[in-house]
Order: C-alpha cells, then structure tokens, then sequence
C-alpha cells in the first residue's frame, strides 16, 4: 500500500517504525523552534491536523497513559502530519501544542484540557495503534480523524457491571491467596463490590473522589470486621482479616504509582509530583476509612489478633499461584485491558510473585528486595511483549504488579496502631510505602534496560528517542 507521499510501504512494519524513530532523532533540530531557515518557504499549520493532535493527546491521558507515552504519540502525529516545527507541552491535567511556520508569522498554538480521567486501556491501546497507523502513513488525516471519533464511540470490551466485578474478583483472589477459603472468598468478593458501588452512588453526587475512597474502603472493613466477629462468637475459625486485605488491594493505586515514577525518571517532574500526590491522597483514603473501622472494633472489644493476621508469606503452592494469577487477570479486567491479553498478565502475576517468593525464601532477603527484584523481571518481559505485539506497555505493567501490593502489610500497620503500638503500625506503614515505591521503580527500571538495547518502538521509544535523557551526561 502506498503512503500519502506515493512511496511504497516495506513489508516490515518494525523496520519502518525504527527508521521513523531515528529520522526523527536525527532532524530534532529542524522540528524545533531552534531549526529555523529564514529563507525557508512558509506553511501554515493545518488547523485540523493541530486538533486531531491535541485530542489523541487529551484522550490518552484521560484514560490512564504515561506523560511521556503522551508526548511521544503527540510528535509522532505532528510529524506524521507534517506540522511546522512542534513542541509539545504535557502536564498532569493539561496539554498544549505550538507550531512555528517560521518567517514573519506567530506561533500557532492549542491547548486542552483534561477534566474528568476514566482508566480504559482499551482505548489506550487502540490509540497507540492510531499512531502507529499514522505515523507509517497508512492514515490520511481524514482518516485518522474519523478513527479517532470511532475510538471515542466505542464501547469497552467488558459491560459495566463485568468492571464491578473485577474489583470485588482482585478481593477474593487475595482472599484465597492468604488462605481465606471458600467462605471468605465469597464475603471478600461481597464487601468490595458493595464498597465499590457505595464509591458510585457518592460520585453521582458529586462528593470527592478522596471521600468516595474513604468510604468504600470503611464498607469493606466493615463486612469484614463483622465476620470477624462471627467467626470469634461461633469459633469458626475463618481467616476473616482477608476480607479487608483483600478490599485494600482492589483500591491500593497500582496505575498512578507507576505512572508517577515513570514520568519522573523521564523528567517530566510536574506530573510526576501531581501522580505521587494522588497516590498519597488515596492511601490516606484507604487508611482512614479501615483504621476509622478498626478502632471502632477494638473499643466495643472484637478481638484482632495481631498472630493470626493473614498473609500469604512465601508459599508457592497452587492455590496461592492461581491467586495470584487471578489477582493479576481481575485487576486488568478492572482497566478495561483488552481480553486478548488476559493471559499474558496472568502469567506475568504468577512471574512476579514465584521469583518474590523464591528469592525471599532461598535467601531470606528483606521484602523489598525480592519486590524490586520480581518487579524488574516483569519490567523487561512486560516492555518486550509490548513492542512485540507493538501495544502499550502499562497494560501489561499495572495489572501484573497486583499480587506484590502491600495490602497485608497496610492491614498490620493499621492494626497495630489502634493496638496501642503505633512506632511498630508506623514502621509497618513505612514498610508498606517502600514495598509499593519499589513495584513502580523495579517495573520502570525494567523498561529503561530494554530501552537502552533497543532501536525505535512504540512513538518513539527506542535509545534515541528521548530528549530528556541529553539534559545532563546524556549529551557527551
């Protein structure tokens, strides 16, 4: 198939993307501002083609993709669609474009901005394709425009209430993880759903998002504290704790930890602060609303045993494995991750938590070192399967780290500090903190080591695509 330009397609469409990537590298002076020829014929920017930039922009960030990725995807259309000397601008809620047609005439330059964020990597990785599309010249602009209206149009590969359900699926996987059984499982599964359309019903009227989080979180703990209490009363001996862990890491921030690391070991440090502070602001939710629920049950004396808290420690039995796979496949499920690639992300889960597992126990390393070191591995495999089948990476990153998210850990420092020892429920919630910054800088670390051998990628990925990394020692 020919190009807009009449040249003939190579058959290999990796190859072409590397040589995209490096011309890019290669002209980034003449797409700048800095690149001006005076005596340069003069075209002005085609108004359509600055919108559809700006709006692939806009829709990528609102449904969960990197900064970076963001820019990349911008540059890549600006140059597909030969737009005069771009730079683009992209923060956490805003993202700007400005052209430069040179000579006598003024900047030209848009701006959008993102108001409301629903996580779809649905959308994400139809748009990254969008790109690609583009940026091999087998889209017009009239073409890349009409797609973009049908991305926009399009329905989530999973109806409304299949998302529900993957969040209360990540409890009950968590719960059979921690040896919960059958019982707690299914209350697992009940507590987070409720919590979760407890969050629905306060976002349809209006209260913020922190309170919405406070309050799914106080939900869950709830059902989990009474059974608790029934199982103490009948001597049932349920593994009750799970309800709660479990209902933690369906609301602990996997995409914005990540997401916030990413953007800051790429230099983008005003989003990367704005993405740390929400994941901050939503451990705060998570913590106030169990500790709110678990000083409640210690002042009317329902006994919570700090030996008998549930953790799934180092086991790499079958059962603990399939939960972690179903931790991993209910989390992606959750992101509106495309169902073809449900299974990988499923064996990413198990990946992660067998070499957690076994470093931990062959070496008796501390946790966070068998996290990092789990957390690399799914890094390298997860950007690899990306560029293999030429897809995002964060849909294979974010939902594979689910089963190392430190909700037991969380659920023990919350413990003890309504026990009255707070220096140890204090060390715990440190501990916890670490465990999740250690899954976003080991899953990023990851990628940087395939960048550094790989050539070109997905908008630019590739060793010479990345002006920031010439800032400092990487201009010598």
């Amino acid at each position: 198939m020919p190009d807009k330009r009449g040249r003939p397609v190579p058959p290999s469409e990796d190859r072409m993307l590397s040589r995209m990537r490096d011309w890019r590298a290669a002209h980034e002076r003449e797409l700048t501002p800095d690149g001006f020829d005076e005596e340069e014929d003069v075209s002005l920017p085609d108004a359509r083609a600055m919108d559809l930039v700006l709006r692939v922009g806009e829709l990528m960030l609102a449904s969960g993709e990197g900064t970076e990725a963001v820019s990349e995807a911008m540059l890549s259309l600006s140059v597909a669609f030969e737009l005069p000397r771009s730079e683009v601008s992209v923060t956490f809620t805003t993202i700007t474009l400005s052209t430069h047609p040179g000579g006598d005439h003024p900047p030209v330059t848009g701006e959008r901005v993102v108001r409301r964020r629903t996580l779809d990597y649905f959308r994400v990785n139809e748009l990254h394709t969008l790109v690609q599309q583009s940026a091999l010249g087998l889209l017009e602009l009239e073409d890349a425009a009409a797609r973009l209206s049908q991305i926009r149009r399009a329905r989530m590969p999973y109806p409304n209430w299949m998302i529900a359900i993957g969040f209360g699926l990540i409890a009950s996987s968590a719960s059979i993880m921690m040896g919960g059984g059958v019982v707690v499982a299914a209350v697992a599964f009940l507590a987070t759903v409720l919590g979760d359309r407890t969050s629905v019903f306060l976002a349809r009227r209006g209260v913020a998002e922190f309170y919405q989080m406070v309050a799914a979180a106080a939900v869950a703990a709830t059902i989990g504290v009474g059974l608790l209490w029934v199982s103490s009363e009948l001597a049932l001996g349920l593994q009750a704790g799970a309800i709660i862990t479990g209902n933690i890491m369906a609301l602990l921030p996997g995409r914005p930890l990540v997401s916030s690391i990413q953007d800051g070991i790429s230099g983008s440090y005003v989003s990367s602060a704005a993405r740390l502070l929400e994941t901050f602001f939503i451990l705060g939710a998570i913590v106030t609303g169990v500790a709110a629920v678990a000083y409640t049950a210690q002042e009317i004396g329902v006994a919570i045993d700090l030996e008998s808290l549930p953790s799934a420690g180092t086991s790499m039995e079958p059962l603990v494995l399939v939960g972690a796979a179903g931790i991993a496949m209910a989390f992606a499920i959750s992101l509106a991750v495309p169902p073809r690639m449900l299974p990988a992300i499923g064996v990413l889960g198990v990946m992660i938590w067998v070499i957690y597992a076994w470093l931990r126990s062959a070496t008796d390393v501390p946790a966070v070192v068998g996290t990092v070191a789990g957390a690399i591995a799914v890094g390298v495999v997860g950007h690899w399967l990306a560029r293999y089948t030429r897809r995002p990476v964060l849909p294979y990153l974010v939902p594979s780290i689910a089963p190392l998210l430190p909700g037991s850990i969380l659920y023990r420092g919350l413990i003890e500090i309504t026990q009255g020892t707070a220096v140890f429920g204090l060390l715990s919630l440190v501990e916890a903190v670490m465990v999740a910054l250690a899954l976003g800088a080991g899953v990023n670390l990851g990628g940087e080591l395939v960048r550094a051998f790989q050539h070109g990628g997905l908008a630019g990925a590739g060793m010479r695509g990345r002006p920031a990394a010439r800032r400092t020692r990487g201009a010598y």
